[in-house]
């Protein structure tokens, strides 16, 4: 069959009264995917590799990678010569400090205490080193264990009483503790691992467990958890920077009625899609990392979370990439663009257009250099700002100046690929460069990006949700499961400890954030073992 790939668009819009909405989108999607590949294998200019980093993307973005390992000089950058990348030392083990959850067992000498004589030369004394040898041994157990109580049990041969062992002391009568739907949840949520899969797994260690079953825990466990959840939600609309984006998502029971509801009655409004928004928020040195799944962009669900924020707090610094999407709705925020996306078109030409794309990824890295710097050596938003605005901003002035003249001068077609990253950046300059004018502002988005993966991983894994309400268990136990890596919190236990005391939680969730929960545990703990005041 002779395909005109010009009568494509005709066709997808034929069949838009056959096909439901979802159908039509990926029809229509499919579409302009084959125009586009074919578009490009007949360019003269494009290679097998550039065909496959568009349509897989790069494997790594750094500059060395994309640049091949020879450096040149920058235009005021000073980069120098550089030879290859050293090999960090080590073996790549984890060293015993490293097994923080692990049981920790002490083991005395059999024969020596304080004070012996040395067996060696029998006349030294011998005295305990405050370090002592550690061995750690690792056993394969199954994600969630069981344990089988068999209670005696006594019958009357006269009336026929039977007369039960009790439970042992801290053994409650429900089949499944809070560490259960902990468990469950982290690997549902956090790992990534469908309910089916668990259920294979626990199968296959002789520990049963539906997947129905699972649903059950994570779904009575979300309402536990529905207090803390909502205490992160008005922590992330204080914060002083809030980082967006989306990411493609799939509920099969998205009925039209629930989507009128996340976006408008509007009869205009066409949209069909299903995402999951990823919000980060540094707020008061700690990061929130919240997800939303539905109808809705991130730009929308955003304007929901900062329409908590107080009033008497200035507008926080929003950064995203430059799709209206991420600033949709009624925002009041300073916005800052993704400089990682800016570079990234610069990625996908290098290939083609390679000593213009070395300038600009070579000054790029200078001034990803310095932010690095001021990292490290923890220097505060004023003095930060300071740094780049000494080091970087000539940088990025020259850049400018560069890339303007190229296109004005016609040194680059306009509508080639090179072209077409200039006047993205050009176009988003100021949002691009906005770390060198507001202290605090962020280069990049690469950490919304990262916290996405996890939605990412579970759509990988599990498909879809079925219903909204699963989507927001999953976006209940993804929020405070992030939230609490982010902090350097374990999150099994966090998990368990919000779930064995959800009425506490409840009472006062500020105190049960990932930051400060271990100081509240422990307040609980000294209250339960204080002796009840004495009697008169």
């Amino acid at each position: 069959m002779d395909l005109n790939l010009s009568e494509l668009p005709a066709f997808v819009e034929r069949t838009k009264e056959a096909l439901s909405p979802q159908d039509h989108a990926m029809l229509k999607a499919m579409t302009e995917t084959l125009t586009f590949v074919a578009q490009e294998l007949l360019s003269h200019t494009t290679t097998i590799a550039r065909l496959r980093s568009l349509l897989f993307g790069h494997k790594t973005e750094k500059t060395s990678s994309v640049l091949g390992e020879r450096t040149g000089s920058t235009g005021g950058a000073g980069a120098s010569q550089r030879g290859a990348k050293r090999k960090k030392p080590g073996h790549g083990r984890n060293g015993a400090a490293a097994y923080t959850g692990a049981q920790k067992v002490k083991v005395p000498h059999p024969s020596l205490h304080g004070g012996d004589a040395c067996p060696g030369c029998e006349q030294g004394r011998v005295y305990a080193l405050q370090d002592p040898a550690r061995l750690v041994r690792i056993t394969g157990v199954a994600p969630l264990g069981a344990t089988l109580y068999e209670k005696d049990r006594w019958r009357c041969n006269l009336c026929g009483d039977v007369f039960t062992a009790p439970s042992p002391e801290g053994v409650g009568e429900e089949k499944y503790d809070e560490k259960a739907t902990s468990m469950v949840g982290l690997l549902k949520y956090g790992t990534g691992l469908p309910f089916n899969r668990i259920e294979k797994l626990q199968a296959n260690m002789g520990i049963p467990l539906p997947a129905a079953t699972q649903w059950e825990l994570v779904r009575d466990g979300a309402e536990d958890l529905a207090a803390a959840h909502a205490e992160l939600i008005r922590g992330a609309a204080r914060g002083e920077v809030v980082y967006n984006d989306d990411t493609a998502m799939k509920v099969l029971h998205l009925t039209p009625e629930q989507r009128a509801a996340a976006i408008g009655n509007d009869p205009a409004e066409e949209r069909t899609g299903v995402f999951t928004s990823g919000i980060v928020a540094t707020a008061d040195g700690h990061r929130i990392a919240l997800f939303f799944t539905g109808a809705r962009h991130a730009g929308e669900n955003l304007a929901d979370v900062l329409a908590r924020r107080q009033q008497e707090l200035p507008p926080p610094i929003q950064m995203c990439d430059a799709l209206s999407a991420n600033t949709a709705g009624a925002l009041d925020t300073i916005l800052a663009n993704c400089m990682a996306h800016g570079r990234r078109k610069f990625v996908g030409v290098a290939d083609n257009f390679p000593v213009e794309c070395r300038r600009v990824l070579e000054t790029l890295r200078e001034v990803y250099k310095n932010d690095a710097f001021a990292k490290k050596s923890a220097l505060s938003a004023a003095q930060r700002l300071q740094l780049h605005q000494t080091k970087s901003a000539p940088l990025m002035t020259d850049l400018e100046a560069w890339m303007k003249e190229q296109l004005d001068e016609h040194r680059v077609e306009p509508n080639s690929g090179l072209g077409e990253a200039m006047r993205y950046m050009l176009r988003h300059w100021p949002q691009l460069t906005l770390f060198l004018r507001e202290p605090g502002a962020p280069l990049d988005n690469n950490i919304c990006e990262r916290a996405l993966k996890k939605a990412i991983l579970h759509r990988k894994n599990a498909l879809f949700y079925k219903t909204l309400n699963g989507a927001h268990v999953g976006d209940v136990f993804m929020s405070l499961i992030h939230s609490a890596e982010l902090n350097g919190a374990q999150p099994f236990d966090y998990l368990a400890a919000l779930l064995r005391h959800h009425d506490e939680v409840s009472l006062a969730p500020a105190d049960w954030m990932p930051w400060n929960y271990t100081a509240a545990l422990a307040r609980l703990q000294e209250r339960q073992d204080k002796p009840p005041p004495a009697t008169p």
